[in-house]
């Protein structure tokens, strides 16, 4: 017996079972569709931790000030930093590209009939260096312009929709807490934040201005910061520059040895690790799902298909008697066994890339789609085909032709 007239006949067993045949790929089908998901998912995890990487740059650190603990206990001696150690900072470490303070303060924000609740950030001119975000209308605020306490704001891109709409915001005069600010730029859309806030929904402003007319100075620090960011070339050691940057903080803060720190020094790239670990761990348990169901689906089908060498015995036996070996009947119930999957993987295939689509609409997670997906369906369904039904195909194979032909 040829291939071709194998396959026919294959298709022809299945036809007349079909709704048999139906139920049987229903777990191949169910499982190939919880692949499709999955590594979608997976992909667009993958995607959106890398582009995080990219846009907050994974050798940035970032430096918050924090109460100094005593045996586990805080003292409350809580001391921010100032303009005076992030200069020093800044001349101090070698692989140093740029550093901006942030001090920040909720506000309400006016333009002509419209109040829109927002957060004021004071920034030095850095900042579109050293976070890796661009105006994306209009222009960013100078050194000098920092260092003269100028009111201009660049807004971000919530505010231009939701206050301003379509007409450019580049030039409108606003009001802060009742103090005027002239609007000179946009800036780029970047998303939800690591916390789920949206980035966009903010006002940066220069941080000498901030402080001085927003947020309030500080008596025992005048030029106080709440932060700092902090960018080092891309070809630093991060680990050897952040305990770099601890030696300096700790000799500038006066911590004695034996001295808690009074600060934490976050890594961003230790951050967006962590969260594509977990992103790797729900993906290993959407694989484990899937990989059950690929199982229960091959016992099923090993089950039909032992059945259905059962039911046609005598079929096996007069094929036999007229021709036909062992091989061509083992080849037979085998292509019989991976059509059925294959035809289980396509549906499957089909229902998993409706799946990753009703995720990205319905859910709002990022999926992505990769034409390998298409390889990685077929390929497993035809092993699950050969896998799970070798067995009832060697059975066939080895029925004795009188006692098939005798089978009742």
């Amino acid at each position: 017996m040829s291939f071709g007239n194998a396959f026919l006949t294959a298709l022809q067993a299945l036809r007349l079972n079909g709704m048999r045949s139906l139920l049987t790929a229903l777990g191949i089908i169910i499982g190939i569709a919880s692949v499709i998901v999955m590594v979608a998912i997976g992909n667009g995890a993958r995607q959106s931790v890398e582009e995080q990487i990219e846009r907050l740059g994974s050798s940035m650190l970032t430096v918050f000030p924090s109460t100094r603990s005593s045996r586990g206990q805080s003292t409350g001696r809580y001391m921010p930093f100032s303009e005076r150690i992030m200069n020093s900072v800044a001349e101090q470490l070698p692989d140093v590209v740029g550093v901006t303070g942030d001090i920040s303060s909720q506000v309400t924000l006016v333009s002509a009939d419209t109040d829109w609740a927002t957060t004021a950030r004071g920034v030095n001119a850095t900042y579109p260096l050293v976070r890796n975000h661009d105006v994306a209308d209009g222009d960013f605020f100078t050194p000098e312009d920092v260092a003269s306490g100028k009111r201009y704001a660049v807004i971000g891109s919530t505010i231009q929709r939701e206050v301003f709409g379509e007409i450019s915001a580049v030039g409108a005069s606003i009001r802060i807490n009742n103090v005027p600010f002239e609007v000179i730029g946009v800036m780029e859309a970047t998303g939800e934040s690591f916390r789920g806030r949206d980035s966009d929904d903010v006002i940066l402003a220069p941080l000498k201005t901030v402080r001085d007319r927003l947020a309030g100075n500080w008596r025992p620090v005048p030029d106080r910061i709440d932060s700092m960011y902090i960018l080092f070339r891309k070809d630093a050691d991060i680990e050897i520059a952040q305990s770099d940057l601890e030696e300096v903080l700790r000799y500038e803060r006066e911590i004695k040895p034996g001295q808690s720190d009074n600060f934490r020094v976050l890594s961003f790239a230790s951050f967006v690790q962590a969260r594509n670990e977990t992103s790797q761990t729900f993906s290993y348990l959407l694989a484990a799902a899937a990989g059950i169901s690929l199982i229960v689906g091959g016992i099923g089908i090993m089950n039909i298909m032992l059945v259905s060498v059962t039911e046609r015995t005598r079929e096996i036996g007069l094929r036999m008697a007229i021709g036909a070996r062992r091989g061509d009947i083992m080849t037979q119930f085998l292509i019989e066994a991976v059509v059925l999957c294959t035809i289980g993987g396509i549906i499957g295939l089909a229902l998993g890339l409706g799946g990753a689509w009703a995720v990205t609409s319905m859910a709002d997670w990022e999926v992505l789609i990769e034409p390998s997906l298409v390889v990685i369906a077929i390929a497993t369904s035809l092993t699950v085909g050969v896998v799970f039904g070798f067995f009832p195909a060697r059975q066939a194979a080895q029925l004795n032709p009188i006692e098939a032909l005798r089978y009742e």
